[in-house]
């Protein structure tokens, strides 16, 4: 069965369009609220063009991954004709998103020339009834900012709450080790104490030894200086 490239280029995909759809919502509120020349809005529509050009560049290599399995035979993929005809609808789904994206970019960038001459009344503004679509627009885009915001939050948080778990299992391991490190040196202390009282006793045992040992050398120093004086009075005496 040959290796279907398919999902590893899909989830590049799908990562660089939520990244565009940040960047979109982003330059919407700038745009609602910034000057045509501003540098922020520059910013904003050149970073975003330059996604949606990264972007396009990923969608060819997936549309290419979908070309060569409808060419070769899904059934040699291990896939159904729907997971194929599944395929090719997400690439026209982003394929068009991409399209919409870039429409609204470019749109902006020529400014009010772009617009009908039918949108542009006398003076040469747009009536006022397209005010209103535009703000239902930029309050749609403000609120999915907002919305991804809100999950961007949500998943740092989870993120920092694994952290956490993490840490406190770590402190939980090394508290445990640190219990029977201090376990084995009581016992440690207490064998110390013990070959502390042993050593006491056969020092002790030892001192009397000796104290007794020298007692008994004395005593036998007296008697024989005794039977020497007494050989030396008979010898006195017999002389």
């Amino acid at each position: 069965m040959s290796t279907d490239p398919y999902h590893a280029v899909q989830q590049e995909v799908q990562a660089s369009l939520q990244n565009a759809a940040t960047l979109r919502a982003s330059y919407m509120r700038i745009r609602s609220t910034a000057r045509e020349d501003s540098e922020e809005l520059i910013w904003a529509r050149n970073e975003l063009k330059a996604t949606l050009a990264a972007l396009e560049a990923d969608l060819e290599d997936l549309e290419e991954s979908v070309n060569v399995v409808e060419s070769t035979g899904a059934r040699l993929f291990g896939l159904e004709e729907s997971e194929v005809i599944e395929r090719r609808r997400y690439v026209g789904h982003v394929r068009r998103e991409i399209e919409n994206m870039r429409a609204e970019v470019e749109g902006r960038a020529t400014g009010q020339r772009s617009r009908p001459s039918s949108m542009v009344g006398p003076s040469g503004r747009v009536p006022e009834a397209t005010m209103p679509e535009d703000e239902d627009a930029q309050a749609e885009w403000a609120k999915q900012e907002q919305q991804m915001i809100i999950r961007q939050q949500d998943e740092t948080i989870d993120s920092i709450a694994g952290t956490l778990n993490t840490l406190h299992e770590q402190a939980g391991l090394m508290g445990q080790e640190i219990g029977e490190h201090v376990e084995m040196l009581d016992d440690l202390e207490r064998g110390v104490d013990r070959s502390e009282a042993k050593l006491s006793t056969a020092m002790r045992k030892m001192r009397n030894f000796i104290r007794q040992t020298e007692e008994t050398k004395s005593g036998w120093c007296i008697t024989v200086l005794i039977i020497i004086l007494m050989a030396l009075l008979l010898a006195v005496i017999l002389v």
